[in-house]
C-alpha cells in the first residue's frame, strides 16, 4: 500500500493535473486538517476526468472552503510569508481549537473512571455500549474530509487512545450492564491481526460473558478492501472473527460507505463476501454531506447495492458540529427530503436505514418529519439512544427552521421541551 499525505498527495495531485491554485489551497488546509490517500482509493475509486467534482476527490481531497476564511487566510499569509516549523504549528493548533475537535462531549463526559482514575481511550456513553479505541488504530488507510474523530489524526493532545486491553477487560469486568463493545478509532483494521487479537481475546473468555456483541468500526472495506482478501495476515483476521462467532458473540463490522462507487470494485466485492462468510454481519453507516452524496438518488443506489452484496443499511448520519462542517454540513429540512425520497426509492429490506440521524451530546436524535400541527410547521423528533436511558423514545418538536443544521440549532415548538436542554426537567435532573 502506498500512502500519500503531506508533499506527497500535493505531487500527486501535481501529477493528475491540479493547477497551482489548487495545490496552493492543498498546502493551507492540510496545514491545519489531516488528509491521507492510498493507491487504492487514487486508482480505483477517484474519476481523475470529473476532478475537482468527483464525489470521493472531494471525500478525501482538501478543499479551501473545509476551512473558515479567517482561519484559511491566517495560516496562509503565514506559509506565504516563510514561516517557522514552530510558529505553522502553534497556529494549525489555535485553528484546531477552534474548529471544536471534541464533539460531543467526548472527553468531558464520556471517558470512564476505574480505581478513581480516568480510562483514557475508553468511552462508556450508553448504559449498554462502551467505545474502545486502541493505540495502536489510531490511524486510517485513507482520511474521509468530514471525519468527526479527525482530532486523532493531529497530535498526542488530542488524541483518544488506550495502550493495553487489560484496563479495557478490567473496566468491564465491573459493569455488567455493557453488552455491546465497540472498537473504534481511528480504524482497528488498520492494526496486524496479532496486535487486533490481543484486544479481542479477552472477550473470549468467561468473566466477559455479558459482552455479546462485537463491533468492528472500519473504513477499511471502503478504502482498502485487501485487508481482508491478500495483506499477509488477511486469513488469520477472518479466522479471528470465525472464533469471536463460534464463541457465541455477535460480530458486526460497522462498515462506513459514502457513495455507491465504494461497492463497485471487484476488491470490495471479494472483501465483502469473504467477511460474511465468518458469519459476522456487516452494516453499512455514513453521514449525508455535500460534495458526496447528497442526493437520494445516491443513497438509493448505496442501499440498493449494500443489500445485494448483503449488507445492512443501518444510519444516515447528519454531519457533525465539528471540523470542516461549513463545507459539509447539509441544512436538516433538505437531509429530511433527501431521506425521505431516498427510501420511497428502495424496497423494504433497503429501509433499515435509520436517518437523518444527529449524534449530539445527549444521544442519537432521529428527524422523523416536518409535519403542520395545529397550523404551525414543525420538526417532529424522537431520541433514539441517551445517555439517560429513561430519554430514549422521547418525542418532541422543534421550530421548523430552514437553517437549521444541527441538534444546537433547533429552538422548541407547541410548548415541547428539547431533550437535554437545561429547560428539560430530565436535564435539571
Amino acid at each position: 500500500m502506498k500512502l500519500f499525505t503531506g508533499d506527497r498527495l500535493a505531487e500527486l495531485a501535481r501529477r493528475r493535473g491540479l493547477p497551482d491554485d489548487y495545490l496552493r489551497d492543498l498546502r493551507v488546509v492540510s496545514t491545519v486538517l489531516p488528509f491521507r490517500v492510498n493507491d487504492y482509493v487514487a486508482d480505483e475509486l477517484i474519476d481523475w476526468s470529473a476532478v475537482p467534482d468527483d464525489p470521493i476527490f472531494r471525500l478525501t481531497f482538501p478543499h479551501r472552503d473545509m476551512l473558515p476564511p479567517s482561519i484559511f487566510d491566517a495560516v496562509a499569509e503565514l506559509l506565504e510569508a516563510g514561516a517557522s516549523r514552530d510558529v505553522l504549528a502553534k497556529a494549525a493548533a489555535t485553528a484546531r481549537h477552534a474548529l471544536n475537535p471534541h464533539p460531543g462531549g467526548q472527553i468531558e463526559d464520556n471517558v470512564p473512571m476505574l480505581d478513581g482514575h480516568p480510562v483514557l481511550g475508553l468511552q462508556h456513553k450508553y448504559r449498554e455500549t462502551v467505545l474502545v479505541f486502541p493505540s495502536q488504530g489510531q490511524t486510517c488507510h485513507s482520511y474521509c474530509g468530514y471525519c468527526f474523530r479527525w482530532a486523532q489524526f493531529v497530535g498526542s493532545e488530542t488524541r483518544q487512545a488506550l495502550s493495553a486491553a487489560d484496563r479495557m477487560a478490567g473496566y468491564l469486568r465491573e459493569h455488567p450492564e455493557v453488552t455491546d463493545v465497540l472498537f473504534t478509532g481511528g480504524d482497528p483494521m488498520i492494526m496486524r491481526t496479532d496486535v487486533l487479537r490481543r484486544w479481542v481475546e479477552p472477550f473470549l473468555a468467561a468473566d466477559l460473558e455479558h459482552i455479546a456483541t462485537l463491533r468492528f468500526g472500519t473504513k477499511s472495506l471502503s478504502y482498502w478492501p485487501a485487508r481482508f482478501t491478500d495483506d499477509p495476515d488477511a486469513d488469520d483476521l477472518l479466522r479471528l472473527l470465525e472464533r469471536c462467532v463460534a464463541a457465541g458473540r455477535h460480530v458486526a463490522v460497522m462498515a462506513h460507505f459514502s457513495h455507491p462507487r465504494e461497492l463497485r470494485t471487484t476488491a470490495v466485492q471479494r472483501a465483502i463476501a469473504r467477511v460474511r462468510d465468518t458469519g459476522a454481519v456487516i452494516r453499512s453507516q455514513a453521514p449525508l454531506v455535500a460534495h458526496v452524496n447528497d442526493k437520494a438518488e445516491t443513497w438509493a443506489r448505496l442501499w440498493q447495492q449494500s443489500v445485494a452484496a448483503g449488507i445492512i443499511p443501518y444510519y444516515m448520519f447528519v454531519e457533525r458540529d465539528t471540523g470542516a462542517r461549513s463545507y459539509f454540513e447539509v441544512p436538516l429540512e433538505r437531509a429530511l427530503r433527501i431521506y425521505v425520497d431516498a427510501v420511497s426509492r428502495v424496497s423494504g429490506l433497503a429501509r433499515t436505514a435509520r436517518g437523518p440521524v444527529m449524534s449530539a451530546h445527549i444521544g442519537k436524535i432521529v428527524l422523523d418529519g416536518a409535519p403542520v400541527v395545529h397550523g404551525e410547521q414543525v420538526f417532529a423528533l424522537r431520541v433514539l439512544q441517551a445517555r439517560d436511558p429513561e430519554l430514549v423514545g422521547r418525542q418532541f418538536f422543534a421550530r421548523y427552521d430552514p437553517g437549521a443544521h444541527w441538534f444546537d440549532d433547533l429552538e422548541p415548538a407547541l410548548g415541547s421541551e428539547i431533550p437535554g436542554r437545561a429547560s428539560d426537567p430530565a436535564a435539571a435532573a
